[in-house]
């Protein structure tokens, strides 16, 4: 049995798809929710962390104290070498947590269906290596890693954010775009902006659109999330050449 341990900052970012695809593909799946329960302060006895987004920073914690919570437990799984998939605030947590920067992305934000390039490291990395060169993604964010962590290594970038995707030793990943949304999951985000999601391109959130590019985004991510179960399992080979720590 790979227990996967999952954590939601954000109320309105479930697990959704995600975890359909992960419990498809083996996994267990404990979901803890910080704004509602402690966090765990160990990890024994789970195979893996999936870390989720939310519509708070990652260092907000005067209105959200449990986040320092969430970034030890994270700096915790990449010393224990556990592997971790952190998306969008989770992965903004990931990288303040071992010795990045987030910060406001000065281009702006990104908003809606759009596309990241792969780097060339990216071509031995066990969960990247078989994505296409421009995989399909969800964005929607404000903040972005400026800075990555020491010890990581950029996996994918867009013209308006350098750091998209990137790695932390050999196991721990950090995704600044959404693979785990339904369209209704981002309208409902979007309905939170009266007067229209800032820095959103016109048609950018027509239901249409994000239905169509929510089934691009499954035929991509559902075999790389079946990846990280079977990396979580200890059944797929890491590359020799990948940094340890």
């Amino acid at each position: 049995m790979t227990r996967l341990l999952v954590l939601q900052p954000g109320h309105d970012d479930p697990i959704g798809r995600l975890g359909e695809w992960l419990t498809a593909a083996g996994a267990v799946l404990e979901v803890v929710k910080p704004y509602e329960e402690p966090v765990p302060e160990s990890l024994d006895g789970y195979q893996g962390l999936v870390c989720l987004g939310g519509a708070m920073g990652p260092l907000d914690d005067a209105e959200h104290p449990w986040l320092a919570d969430v970034r030890k437990l994270l700096s915790h799984a990449v010393s224990r070498r556990l592997p971790l998939l952190a998306i969008c605030l989770g992965a903004q947590l990931l990288a303040a947590a071992t010795g990045g920067q987030v910060r406001r992305n000065p281009q702006g934000p990104e908003i809606g269906m759009d596309l990241v390039a792969k780097r060339d490291t990216a071509g031995n990395d066990p969960l990247f290596a078989d994505l296409p060169w421009t995989p399909d993604v969800l964005q929607f964010h404000y903040d972005e890693v400026a800075i990555l962590p020491p010890t990581a290594v950029l996996l994918a970038s867009s013209p308006k954010c350098a750091n998209q995707a990137f790695r932390i030793g050999d196991r721990a990943y950090g995704l600044q775009f959404h693979v785990e949304t339904t369209p209704e999951v981002v309208l409902g985000w979007a309905s939170g902006y009266p007067d229209g999601v800032p820095g959103a391109r016109a048609g950018a959130l027509d239901p249409d659109r994000l239905a169509r590019g929510h089934e691009d985004i499954r035929e991509v991510w559902q075999p790389f999330a079946e990846r990280f179960v079977r990396l979580a399992a200890g059944e797929l080979t890491i590359h020799r050449s990948l940094p340890l720590v």
